[in-house]
Formats: structure tokens, C-alpha cells, sequence
């Protein structure tokens, strides 16, 4: 790791204070101070959490768990899960390419891509689970403490868990007027306000209000346009009811509303070596800052004139926008080397909002606790961006080739079709335009455009809705024997419509007309002109039953042990659209065209089905067994030692929509199983002035489920892996007003049984393959020999050529554009060639290349002798880390309270993140690797003596380091491109507040 002088001076720093804590801990070690002697040197505040729904002591929890207050929170700067990640052991979060966000504990996380998937980390609000939350994009606030569990949960939780929960506990009202607020000011012309107020309704109840309102600039310079985008424009809105009508009775009820309107940016920074070849797009053994080879992507495909001879008729050659051996589309683009700038033409946008109601019902009946908790949410989360972060070359030559044949160049015929094509909506005011991506799916049929410029456009919109109902109930004993008990029960409902993601490009309108307009004297175009791959209903029906049995042998020993049975039910009705059927213009909804029969989601299924329909059922039992001892020693006040095992679950889903009879993938992905075995130590020394926390950990993980790129969308399989590691997590106060918090962590992760083609480089770095660009899906084949060295590469290619020749296309000159000869791919040890993968598999099977050695070359094909697309070598990832699993992590903080003579305190702090390499990807490869990072937070804040008045300056990454948190590799038809997301950039200000 490459560290510049105040990163350097920042890592010195943190050891400096690393070695000052195992100092102070040691000295408490060997001589636990008296209690009295806490007043002379300060103390740590004792932290309450309901980690395993009760009230307890951090210290008193055999849990590994990690606990913020609200002040604790304001105090590290911990605004958003971004900043949470950095100070918790094994801890990582990214934003992914789509709408939703990836968090991952001691290696398990969410990488399932599908919206049937379930997130290995459990959300929850107020201890009601949300099966989707904004947690990536609303801030913290009034938050009553913030918890976050490591390890599987579900003995204890309302939903199962493997990878751990986040717990957010809102601010309950208090029977006394309170009131605070706060406003922020920074760069970036950022402006933050933050509000509450608490008031008593009578002696049994209260209300509490709070809101959060968000607005800056963006972080990234658009060059092209001299716009910032990725900026903030959002609002949170929270009120709570308390309300106690006897001593033994509590309710409260929380509603609470986000709403964010934004330029916020997906995807941060497009990277790409370009591949001249255009059989990749981008170059598979690096990264860089050039473009994809638009030759490699589907838009240009489709548009080109080898594509139009093959699908349509070589008398529309003459007619195609791209020609796939010709310059790229992206021959003149800028993509800068600065990670803050982008070039591009179309702006993002994004909208999301939430609505959560929750309600609590606690009743003691003496002995025994009662609670009903539950709750309603609904929220939806739509966004838009420029998909290629790159701005394409004019294509105003080919509009005035176009408007030439129209006005006779090349006769009556030609000038016809040219004129046809220049009629419909595509074309406007000299300028091509790009379909809008609406539900409807029509685009430039009924003239629904979203942009006209000189040049393509190409943009990318993601989407989803979800709403859920849950109801938990639970029973919990309070005996004084030695005997207690937990019982509970959960029932949730969820539905997610409109989950959907577009692709809409000009290439793909283009396409649209070429194929439907010559047949219908453009009267219809084939659609819709845009790929659309449609979620439009999930449905979750789960319950669990669960509870845990508590037995103390004595003082210091006790027994714990809990039993989960859960039942997961899943329903799936999803489609994927790309020019599937005639839509005439004017059309104003293609779904009903599909409806009628015109389109078949599932050729797996007899007849015309509108919609692909699967189902998901699985349930499993699982628990935990938990020994904890407080012995009595004499280097510490308290001590915990405690050991665990837990077997966790995770239902599996349904893969998203394909074609069965065109790929070859699993219909639905397994559930995972996890055998997870803790042992851990919790420490109070010197009085309450140290507490110094270990914990071991060792997973056995069967059936995780792994996400990949497969024929335009996601496709998940499962794998075994194994984890394990150690924690650390200590708190210090030597002296009055000094406080120290550190934790350090290390992890080693790895998959067991793994064998999978990488689309990157589908050769698997072999020599004796060629790789095949298909003319008709932009997907990659491979051929090979069965044997690898079977057959040589020159054997290969000579078969790929002899087929190629079969194949001339009349062009608009003299000369014929044929197919053309394999060519070395850079960045792999083999040749690549655009063809058909189709046909030359049956040409091979047919024994027609047996002079070239036909007997034992490879392609893979389905058992009716389809050839699976896209298809490579797999490679065995047996071995390899998981993906955004740092080895190393540490943070450490310090703050000083220091009391002037006229009462005032002053309280500088600083705070040092590091975060260790780790890779994007299972495959591990160098483009996988995410160099590891340190970010340093300081802030000072002066208070007045009664506390009520305080001002802070602050600075978050105070070496504005770029820290890369994920990378998402794109599919083969657009070209394999890498989209790379940031931490966020230095920032600084002051604010002012109050609370009374």
C-alpha cells in the first residue's frame, strides 16, 4: 500500500495511540485501581444494549456486538452507514451498481443479485425487521443507540441472519420537555439541519418530533457540461408516541418519512484498457482510463452492418449506423484521470423515499414480560445514469450518408428506405435521439424520446418498490430461580412491483427500425427498443418460531440454549424485453401486445407465456448453544469468557429472467447453512477505566450464494467457504476527560469447491482457444479442445477462419465486408474473431472441419444442441477470498475534554480508519484488488458551561484520501467495463447547536 506523507503521519499516529492503550490496559492488568480513585482519573459511561432482548450491560452480553450512542455517533462522525463501516471490526459497505448497497460482516454479506435474494446482514428498526431500507442513502439521527450484532442471529431476531443485524433504536419520548437542534455548514456548499423536540402530554405519555434535512453540492466536476453532479437533496421526518397507562404497561408507536429528489450518482468512475480488437471491449488484465470498444456492445452490434445482413437482408447493409470492424463509437470520448471528474452527456438522477410505521406493546406481568411489536413499511428507490460515462463520437456523417440516399444517391429503393428511416421519431431536427425507459415500453413507436443530440445516447435506469407488514410477539421470563426463558414468533408479508432495469440506447432504436421498418414500409418498428429486465412481482410470505432457554449453575456459570424453525415462501413473476415482436406506431403500451401472445417469457412451458412464473419454498431448523463464565481474577473488575456455536440460515431465491433453451443456469439458487463457532472475552479494569474485548470466530459455510453477469443480467450459484478471525475492541480512560476507543481485526476467508468461467477473460488464460464475438447477442463463446494441447491454436483458428469466408455482405461500395480473420486479443493468450457461435457449432458438429481437426474441439451446448451463450473455460476459484473481505482493520479514537476557568469545555477529538486489501470479486484476479485505505476524522467543539449552547469545527477525511470500497464488472455485450465506487471526499465546516 502506497501511503502519501499524511497518510504516513496519520498511520504513526494510530500506532502511537495503539501503543498508548496497550500501555493503559496493561498497567490495568497488573494493578486494578480502587473504586474510589474512578472520580481522580474519569470513567467509562456504562453502555446498555437489548442485543438479546433485554436490557444488559455491553459487558454482560457473550455476544460479539458493537453499540453507539447517539452522542457517540455525533462524536466519531458517524453520520451514515459509510462512516459506520469504517469503526467496526470486519466490517465493510458498498454501494453496488444497481440500486441497492452491499454490507458485509466477517465475509458474508448480500452478493445474491435478485430481488427473490435476502441480505446476509438483517436491518432492523426499533427491533422490527425491514426487508428493504434506504439505509445507503437517509442519515442517522436522534438515535437512542445504534447496534450492530456480528455473527448468525435468528434465535433471538424476528428474521434469520447469517452474516449479523444492524439494529437502529430510535430516540423514545421522555415525560419532560426536551428540545435540540443543530445547523451544519460546509464545503461543498453543503447545509445540514438537524431538529428534535420531546413534550409531555400528560403523566402517562409524550411525543417526541425529529427531522433531518440534507442539501450540497455535488462531489464530481462533469467537464463536458461545467456541472458538479452527485450531490444531496434530502429530508427525513420521524414523531414517536409514548404512552404508559399503568406502571407495568408501555406503548409506543414510531412513524417516520425519507424523501430524497438528487443528482446522486450510481456509479462514480467508469474504467476501462480498451480492446482495439473489440472481441472484449475492454482489455481483461488491466484497467484504465480509455472507453470501451463500442464494436463490443450490443448497441453497435445490432446496428451494424454484418448484424443487419444475418437478421434482415444484405439489402439493408447499405443502411447501418456502425460497421464492427470501423472505429469505435468511443474513439474521441474523455474519460479523466481525475476519480472527481466525468465527461458525459446525460446527467444522473435519483429519487427514493421510505415510509416505516412501527408500534410496540409491553406488558409486565410480573414474572413475565409480554411484547407485540410490528409494523408496516413501504419504499421505492428509482435512479438514472449515464451508462457508459463517456460521451460518443458524432454520428452526423451517417445522418448525411442517410439524408443523401434519401434524396436519390443510390435510386428510387434505397432513397425509399433511407427516407423511412429518417421519418420516424429516432430522427429529429437532424439529430438522433434515444428511446425514454417508461413501463410501457414503446419508446420512439409512439415518439416517447428522452433526449436528441448530434450524437448517440446510451443510459441505464434502475428501479424498484417494496412494501411489507410484520407482526412479532414475544414472551420473556423473569424468574428469580435459576431458570428463564424466551418464546417468540414472527410473521412477515413482502411485496416488491416495478423492479426493473433498463437499458436505453440509440444504437438499440436503431436496431428497432432497421428490423421492423423495410417489412411494415415503417409502419412498426421490433421492440421494444430497449433491454428491460422486468421484476414486476415478488412475493414473500415467511414465519419463524423461536426462543431460547437460560440456566444458571451457579453465580458465575450459566447455560444458554435456543431453537429457530424458519419457513420461507417466494413468488417470482419476471420477463426480460429486447426487440421481441412487432409494435406498430403509435402503440402507447407494448405489454399488451406481449400479453396477446406476440412474446414468450418462458419456452420452457408450453404456449405463449406474458410472464416467466416460479415459486421458492424452503424451511430449516437451526439454534444456538451458549456457555458464559464470570470467574473471579485478580487482573480485572469484571470479566466474561464465553463460548458459542450457532447454526445460521439463509433462504435461497430465484434467479432473474432468462432464456432456458439460450442458457444454461439454475433456475433458483439454494439456501445457505452456516455452522458458526465463537469464543470470546469481555474485560473491565481499573475501576471502570478499561475494557478491553476479544473475540475468535470460525465459520463452516455451506451452500453461500455467489452473484455473476450471465447474458445481460445476474445469475447467483452457491459455493462452500470457511472464515475465521479476531476482534478486538477496547475503550480507555486513563485520566479526567480523556477517552480512547480502538478495535483491531483480522480475517482469512476462503471458497472450498468453486469452478466458474470468468467473463472477463472466457479463455481462462489458455492458448489452444479462440474467443467468438457473436454477430447476433454480443456474448462471448469459446472454442477449444476438449483435452487442453488436443488441438492446437492454429488448428483453431483455421476453422474459425475457413467458416468466416462463408459469410460476404454486399456493402455500399465495391467492396465486400466479410467476417474477417481471428485476431490476437490483447491481454489474453489467444485470438478472437467475430462470428457466429450458433452456426459454427453446428458446422463443427456436423464434422464439416474435420480436415482442421475437428474430432474433439469444444463448444458447450444444451442437450438439444443449442450452444450456451455466453460460455468459457471454468477456472477453479478453490482457495480464493471472498469478496470485499479485508484481511486487517483497525480504528482508533481520542478526545479530551478540557474544562476552561469560566466553565466552558473545549473537546478536540481525531479519529483514524484503516481499512486493509481485499479483492471485488471472488475471482481474485489484479483488476479485483482493492488497495486498502486510511481515512482520519478530527473535529473540536466548545460548550458552554450548562452544556445547552455548543459550536464545532470538523473535518472528515482530512487527507481527502480516495478510497475504493467495490467494483462491479459489466456483462459481455457492453463491453466488460469496470464501474469503481468511492468513499467520499474531504470535507469541512462548523456548525452551531443547542439542546435543552
Amino acid at each position: 500500500m502506497q501511503m502519501n506523507s499524511g497518510a504516513r503521519r496519520a498511520f504513526t499516529t494510530s500506532v502511537s495511540v495503539f501503543a498508548m492503550l496497550a500501555a493503559g490496559s496493561a498497567l490495568a492488568q497488573e494493578n486494578a485501581q480502587a473504586a474510589e480513585a474512578v472520580d481522580d482519573r474519569g470513567g467509562i459511561d456504562e453502555i446498555v444494549v437489548t442485543a438479546q432482548r433485554r436490557a444488559q450491560s455491553l459487558q454482560d452480553v457473550p455476544i460479539a456486538v458493537s453499540a453507539f450512542s447517539n452522542e457517540a455517533l455525533a462524536d466519531q462522525q458517524i453520520e451514515n452507514t459509510l462512516d459506520l463501516q469504517q469503526a467496526l471490526p470486519n466490517t465493510t459497505f458498498t454501494k453496488s451498481n444497481f440500486t441497492g448497497s452491499s454490507i458485509t460482516i466477517r465475509g458474508i454479506g448480500s452478493p445474491a443479485v435478485a430481488t427473490s435474494g435476502d441480505s446476509g446482514i438483517g436491518v432492523h428498526y426499533n427491533d422490527m425487521p425491514l426487508v428493504a431500507s434506504r439505509l445507503f442513502e437517509n442519515e442517522f439521527f436522534d438515535l437512542e443507540r445504534l447496534e450492530v450484532l456480528r455473527g448468525p442471529q435468528g434465535t433471538l431476531f424476528g428474521r434469520n441472519a447469517t452474516g449479523g443485524v444492524i439494529n437502529l433504536i430510535t430516540a423514545t419520548p421522555k415525560k419532560e420537555f426536551q428540545a435540540a437542534g443543530e445547523f451544519e455548514y460546509g464545503n461543498f456548499n453543503s447545509i445540514v439541519g438537524r431538529g428534535m423536540v420531546n413534550a409531555p402530554l400528560a403523566d402517562f405519555a409524550a411525543v417526541r418530533l425529529a427531522g433531518i434535512y440534507v442539501n450540497r453540492d455535488g462531489y464530481t466536476e462533469n467537464v463536458a457540461t461545467g456541472n458538479d453532479i452527485d450531490g444531496r437533496d434530502s429530508f427525513a421526518l420521524r414523531g414517536s408516541l409514548l404512552i404508559e397507562p399503568t406502571i407495568d404497561t408501555t406503548f409506543t408507536v414510531t412513524a417516520e418519512y425519507f424523501e430524497e429528489d438528487s443528482d446522486r450518482s450510481r456509479i462514480q468512475k467508469q474504467l476501462c484498457a480498451t480492446d482495439p480488437t473489440g472481441i472484449l471491449g475492454c482489455r481483461p488484465d488491466r484497467l484504465g482510463f480509455g472507453s470501451i470498444n463500442s464494436n463490443a456492445t450490443l448497441a453497435t452490434i445490432l446496428s451494424s452492418s454484418q448484424f443487419l445482413s444475418i437478421a434482415a437482408s444484405p439489402a439493408l447493409a447499405p443502411f447501418a449506423l456502425y460497421d464492427v470492424y470501423g472505429p469505435s463509437a468511443f474513439s474521441n470520448a474523455n474519460n479523466p484521470t481525475d476519480p472527481r471528474k466525468v465527461a458525459i452527456d446525460f446527467e444522473p438522477t435519483y429519487k427514493a423515499d421510505q415510509l416505516i410505521i412501527q408500534a410496540e406493546l409491553e406488558h409486565d406481568f410480573g414474572g413475565v414480560v409480554a411484547t407485540l411489536n410490528g409494523g408496516y413499511s413501504k419504499t421505492s428507490v428509482r435512479s438514472r445514469t449515464d451508462y457508459n460515462l463517456s460521451i460518443t463520437d458524432s454520428v452526423q456523417p451517417q445522418i448525411a450518408r442517410l439524408t443523401a440516399i434519401a434524396g436519390g444517391a443510390f435510386g428510387p429503393d434505397a432513397a425509399a428506405i433511407a427516407g423511412g428511416i429518417l421519418a420516424t421519431p429516432l430522427f429529429q431536427n437532424g439529430q438522433i435521439c434515444v428511446s425514454d425507459a417508461t413501463r410501457e415500453q414503446v419508446g420512439i413507436a409512439n415518439g416517447v424520446v428522452n433526449r436528441c443530440a448530434d450524437n448517440t445516447s446510451e443510459f441505464d435506469e434502475s428501479g424498484i418498490r417494496n412494501e411489507q407488514w410484520s407482526v412479532e410477539a414475544r414472551l420473556a421470563s423473569d424468574f428469580d430461580g435459576p431458570f428463564n426463558f424466551l418464546i417468540g414468533g414472527l410473521y412477515l408479508q413482502g411485496e416488491a412491483t416495478e423492479s426493473d432495469y433498463f437499458v436505453n440506447a440509440s444504437g438499440l432504436d436503431y436496431a428497432s427500425v432497421l428490423l421492423g421498418g423495410p417489412a411494415s414500409n415503417f409502419a412498426a418498428i421490433v421492440g421494444p427498443p430497449m433491454f428491460n429486465n422486468l421484476t414486476d412481482l415478488v412475493e414473500l410470505d415467511t414465519y419463524g418460531i423461536f426462543g431460547e432457554v437460560y440456566f444458571e449453575v451457579n453465580d458465575q456459570l450459566k447455560i444458554t440454549g435456543g431453537l429457530r424453525y424458519s419457513n420461507d415462501k417466494k413468488f417470482v413473476r419476471d420477463r426480460t424485453f429486447l426487440l421481441n415482436f412487432p409494435i406498430p406506431f403509435g402503440t402507447e403500451d407494448a405489454r399488451v401486445l406481449a400479453a396477446d401472445g406476440r412474446y414468450d417469457a418462458d419456452p420452457s412451458v408450453a404456449g405463449a407465456q406474458a410472464f416467466r412464473e416460479q415459486t421458492f419454498d424452503d424451511d430449516a431448523i437451526t439454534g444456538r448453544l451458549v456457555i458464559d463464565y464470570t470467574p473471579d481474577v485478580a487482573f480485572s473488575d469484571d470479566t466474561l469468557i464465553y463460548a458459542s456455536y450457532t447454526r445460521g440460515y439463509k433462504p435461497g431465491g430465484i434467479n432473474p429472467a432468462f432464456d432456458p433453451t439460450v442458457l444454461s443456469a439454475p433456475v433458483s439458487f439454494a439456501s445457505e447453512k452456516i455452522n458458526a463457532y465463537e469464543i470470546g472475552m469481555k474485560n473491565s479494569f481499573g475501576g471502570g477505566t478499561a475494557q478491553v474485548n476479544l473475540t475468535g470466530f470460525y465459520y463452516d459455510y455451506k451452500g453461500l450464494q455467489v452473484s455473476r453477469i450471465l447474458n445481460r443480467t445476474s445469475f447467483n450459484d452457491n459455493t462452500d467457504a470457511q472464515v475465521y478471525g479476531l476482534e478486538l475492541e477496547s475503550i480507555l480512560a486513563p485520566t479526567e476527560g480523556l477517552t480512547i476507543n480502538a478495535s483491531l481485526s483480522y480475517q482469512k476467508t476462503k471458497i472450498k469447491d468453486l469452478a466458474i468461467f470468468d467473463s472477463r477473460d472466457p479463455s481462462a488464460g489458455r492458448s489452444d482457444a479462440v474467443l467468438i464475438k457473436d454477430i447476433t447477442n454480443a456474448s462471448n463463446c469459446v472454442l477449444a479442445s476438449a483435452t487442453p494441447g488436443a488441438v492446437s491454436q492454429e488448428a483453431l483458428v483455421g476453422i474459425v477462419n475457413a467458416f468466416n469466408q462463408n459469410f460476404d455482405f454486399d456493402g455500399p461500395g465495391p467492396n465486400p465486408s466479410v467476417l474477417r480473420s481471428a485476431v490476437p486479443v490483447p491481454g489474453t493468450n489467444t485470438f478472437g474473431a467475430f462470428s457466429l457461435c450458433g452456426a459454427l457449432a453446428g458446422a463443427i458438429a456436423s464434422g464439416a472441419f474435420d480436415a482442421f481437426g475437428g474430432q474433439g474441439i469444444l463448444l458447450e451446448f444444451q442437450p438439444n444442441g443449442t450452444p450456451i451463450l455466453p460460455g468459457g473455460i471454468p477456472v477453479d476459484l478453490s482457495g480464493n477470498e471472498l469478496a470485499n473481505s479485508p484481511n486487517w482493520k483497525f480504528s482508533v479514537g481520542a478526545q479530551y475534554e478540557i474544562l476552561t476557568d469560566g466553565g466552558w469545555t473545549i473537546t478536540p477529538r481525531v479519529d483514524v480508519n484503516f481499512t486493509g486489501n481485499s479483492f471485488s470479486s471472488n475471482f481474485n484476479q489484479a483488476t479485483d484488488r482493492l488497495e486498502g485505505y486510511e481515512i482520519v476524522n478530527a473535529q473540536l467543539t466548545l460548550r458552554s458551561p450548562d452544556e445547552r449552547f455548543y459550536v464545532r469545527g470538523f473535518i472528515q477525511n482530512a487527507f481527502d484520501t480516495l478510497g475504493v470500497t467495490g467494483r462491479y464488472r459489466t456483462d459481455q455485450s457492453s463491453g466488460l467495463f469496470t464501474n469503481e465506487f468511492y468513499t467520499e471526499p474531504r470535507r469541512y465546516g462548523a456548525a452551531v447547536g443547542f439542546k435543552f
